[in-house]
């Protein structure tokens, strides 16, 4: 149950499928988890014991575990989380689309957490659904209070934000971009952000070689000449430390 019902028709729609690619050569397992994380009463499903049963065949291998999957059981999730983090290899997850409650759990496992491009994680409050007298339903409330705290001590381990901030953004049912996920630590890398950094230009400081061609091309914008006839030294213009100084005349040329 979603309080943000905008995605609920996109994940209804993902595929269900898990699967698991061995190789020997790379040294690398590929685990795929997509669709509803436990018991499906819609369809296929997949539990901790397929987990487990791959991660035996892995023998050791790197792994490279791929989510895109509304959530599901919550324990479930958490089984999951723990048989991946007690593997002794390094486990890289992929965040392909969706990774959203229970997922979020299992993304979690992650040494490398890789936000896809336009990918989402989102957590949010224990659900279950009760039947009952008022006495069974402060017993339920209590449990999902304490399953609760266990799911935030696993987003804490990633989390650079207080433990109080965390727990406002799962009551209040928090959907975070690739960049949200790794501002707030949850992630390690955002394929969007990476690409976006590569094509943004750099703010290191310039070299002597680099400031002089700037220098001599704005001295020969200004007196109307092609080119100069002797280099104008670095040191007889003034400089900020280093930094920041010849950036702006790059918007003259």
């Amino acid at each position: 149950m979603f309080k943000n019902q905008s995605y609920v028709n996109q994940l209804q729609e993902i595929p269900q499928k898990f699967n698991v690619a061995h190789n020997e050569e790379t040294k690398i397992t590929e685990i795929t988890i997509y669709g509803i994380i436990g018991n499906s009463y819609w369809g296929d499903s997949f539990s901790a014991n397929d987990i487990d049963r791959a991660l035996k065949e892995a023998n050791g291998n790197n792994l490279e575990v791929h989510i895109n999957s509304p959530g599901g059981d919550a324990f479930m999730g958490i089984a999951i989380y723990n048989r991946l983090k007690r593997y002794p290899g390094n486990v890289k997850v992929y965040v392909d689309g969706w990774a959203c409650s229970a997922a979020s759990i299992i993304a979690m496992a992650a040494d490398d957490l890789v936000m896809g491009m336009g990918s989402m994680l989102m957590i949010h409050e224990a659900s279950n659904i009760v039947w009952g007298t008022k006495t069974a339903m402060r017993k339920e409330a209590e449990i999902l209070d304490e399953l609760e705290e266990g799911i935030i001590d696993i987003y804490m381990t990633k989390a650079t934000v207080s433990r109080e901030e965390i727990r406002t953004k799962v009551d209040a049912e928090t959907w975070f971009s690739a960049k949200s996920a790794l501002e707030i630590g949850f992630a390690t890398q955002s394929e969007s952000v990476e690409e976006s950094n590569e094509e943004s230009p750099s703010n290191n400081a310039l070299d002597g070689s680099q400031k002089r061609q700037i220098m001599n091309e704005l001295r020969a914008t200004l007196t109307n000449k092609e080119t100069l006839k002797e280099p104008i030294p670095v040191e007889d213009y003034p400089s900020t430390n280093g930094k920041g100084s010849f950036n702006m005349l790059k918007k003259w040329r």
